[in-house]
């Protein structure tokens, strides 16, 4: 099921963030993401609009929006390829008809689900502090 986010389940969230953004960004430094982890903390969750998926009782994914912006959408590893993040993406879909996202060239695994699901290239740039390729996607109904 899909739920709002609620403040109990920031501890989980956060730790399936930092596993499959492990998984999906092995070319990002330790110290990058160590402030990101802060960043999402105190910042992007806060400041987003986020809906869970929850298994009996277990939070398994999650997706975070600014505006019609996917700020994040991650998984539990161990659960990934079950379609959790196409139905997290399509309970967003329902509340907007433009959906942007911006993924690191290098994310093989965010590439290959939004290219599935149907996101098209807007842009890219050089994301100076990494000295990655960010591709910024778009989804239109």
């Amino acid at each position: 099921m899909i739920r709002a986010f609620k403040d109990t389940d920031s501890e989980t969230i956060l730790t399936i963030w930092y596993e499959a953004q492990t998984l999906a960004h092995p070319f990002l430094s330790k110290e990058f993401v160590d402030k990101v982890k802060v960043m999402m903390k105190d910042l992007f969750i806060p400041n987003s609009k986020t809906w869970v998926y929850e298994n009996e009782g277990e939070v398994i994914g999650f997706v975070a929006m600014m505006d019609n912006e996917i700020g994040g959408l991650f998984v539990n590893p161990n659960k990934q390829s079950n379609g959790i993040g196409t139905a997290l993406v399509n309970h967003v879909k329902k509340m907007h008809q433009t959906i942007e996202v911006e993924v690191f060239k290098n994310n093989r695994i965010g590439n290959s689900f939004y290219r599935k699901y149907g996101f098209k290239d807007i842009t890219s740039y050089l994301h100076e502090e990494t000295n990655e390729i960010v591709l910024r996607l778009e989804l239109t109904q």
